[in-house]
């Protein structure tokens, strides 16, 4: 059988928007307790989309101390959590660590060794998105915005600006929260799909 061509830009730009959850539905932690309810939620669903963004460095010797946002995203809402100087460690492990919370995204491989080196935290019962989405025979492989077109049939915003942006900041800007929880959100629609369709397991670990 003949592979698929992923979708260029322009067809991309045609599809209508993918629905993105609003600011309203987007937590950033910061208290013990609010911590402790976004653990018992993201237990309760199993399954969370997740992502990483890092501050962006534009020369060989820069350094590199990402990740500095952790996004995980269930069906109704998401959660932005910022590294910072105080990092919430044992949160983090809660969710990343469990087999039995299943973390859905891509470019898993690139987020899990600065968070390994960063944080001393493993991820564990990881779905690389790209894996099950080979299924579909596309001659290239699909990162989330072409991912979202070929099985959602919607266009992602991806802001350049946004991608470069500075995510170490102290305080987020509403733009690049929504970007960071939609990106995970994104995912974690795909794999919904993919799962209905057969082509990705719900079984964690």
């Amino acid at each position: 059988m003949e592979l698929k061509t992923r979708p260029t830009k322009e067809e991309i730009a045609l599809l209508p928007a993918f629905e993105e959850l609003s600011i309203r539905q987007i937590t950033l932690p910061t208290t013990a307790a609010q911590f402790q309810e976004a653990l018992e939620a993201i237990r309760e669903e199993g399954i969370v989309g997740f992502d990483t963004e890092s501050k962006p460095t534009f020369t060989k010797d820069a350094p590199r101390d990402g990740p500095h946002v952790v996004q995980l995203a269930l069906t109704e809402r998401a959660f932005v959590v910022q590294i910072g100087a105080k990092p919430p460690i044992e949160f983090l492990r809660s969710v990343l660590e469990s087999e039995e919370i299943l973390k859905v995204g891509f470019g898993l491989r690139s987020d899990s060794g600065p968070l390994q080196q960063k944080l001393g935290v493993t991820l564990a019962a990881g779905l690389e998105l790209a894996t099950p989405l080979r299924a579909l025979r596309y001659r290239q492989p699909l990162g989330v915005k072409a991912a979202v077109a070929v099985v959602l049939g919607r266009r992602l915003m991806k802001s350049k600006s946004m991608t470069t942006s500075n995510w170490a900041r102290a305080s987020l800007l509403p733009a690049q929260i929504l970007y960071a929880a939609n990106d995970a959100y994104a995912a974690l629609m795909v794999y919904r799909v993919l799962e209905a369709q057969g082509l990705a397991r719900k079984q964690k670990g």
